[in-house]
């Protein structure tokens, strides 16, 4: 009887531990994260990435799940990630109109602004004492992850820890960038946007959508604006800051 009962659990934690199981609580772990949110009537904490983050982790590491296992058996996630960050152009192109005027600053504020992100992130860490690996990790955390990803690689970085990196900030960010904003008393939803997608990305972007669709429109034009000035600012200025 005893092995009967120890031969059905192991059969459960198989099918728990299995690629369906994996990307099942992926799921519901995101639409429990909704669902709390939409609870506590959108409370900034309640973001359902942040949520599905804390679940899964909780159950991988249960589990005791590889993490290479876990990203291959979710890998259909991951494909359409991509449709859904070029799906951000729809709202983009909504408000398309209110680009009238705003073209040169925002261009000016995204070059700047990634400038500022790379030396402030370096220049703080070698106060901090790291070492020159970990300081070329920093300099692309503000990117997507496959661009962070890439340029760290390239510049000599941990890319495993860049993309960690991006994941958190780009959490940290949508959960406290609309609050900071509005203490500023930034009002102009396009600077909103512009703000927030270009500090904390994807996650940035889908918060913002939130709470306007014209920042939302915004941040995912910056989330790829900031992208693209990462990658070509992070080898120039490393020639000065390495």
């Amino acid at each position: 009887m005893n092995d009967a009962i120890t031969n059905a659990l192991d059969d459960v934690v198989d099918v728990l531990r299995s690629p369906l199981g994996l990307l099942a609580v992926t799921l519901i772990g995101y639409q429990l994260g909704r669902k709390l949110q939409n609870r506590l009537g959108g409370h900034a904490i309640a973001q359902p990435v942040l949520v599905a983050i804390v679940i899964v982790g909780a159950w991988i590491t249960l589990l005791d799940v590889e993490y290479d296992d876990y990203v291959s058996a979710t890998q259909m996630i991951a494909f359409w990630l991509g449709p859904a960050t070029v799906a951000l152009a729809v709202p983009l192109h909504r408000q398309a109109g209110r680009l009238t005027g705003f073209v040169v600053p925002m261009l000016v504020a995204v070059v700047v602004g990634a400038a500022v992100s790379i030396v402030s992130a370096v220049l703080i860490a070698r106060a901090l004492g790291a070492d020159d690996r970990l300081e070329k990790t920093l300099t692309a955390k503000s990117a997507t992850t496959p661009v962070a990803i890439a340029v760290t690689d390239a510049v000599g970085g941990i890319a495993p820890v860049a993309a960690v990196l991006v994941i958190l900030i780009g959490v940290f960010g949508a959960v406290v960038g609309p609050a900071t904003l509005n203490l500023l008393r930034i009002r102009d939803r396009r600077a909103r946007g512009l703000a927030v997608g270009a500090v904390s990305h994807g996650v940035g972007a889908s918060r913002m959508l939130q709470e306007d669709e014209t920042e939302g429109a915004f941040a995912g034009l910056s989330m790829g604006l900031s992208a693209l000035a990462i990658s070509i600012l992070v080898p120039l200025l490393a020639v000065v800051l390495f």
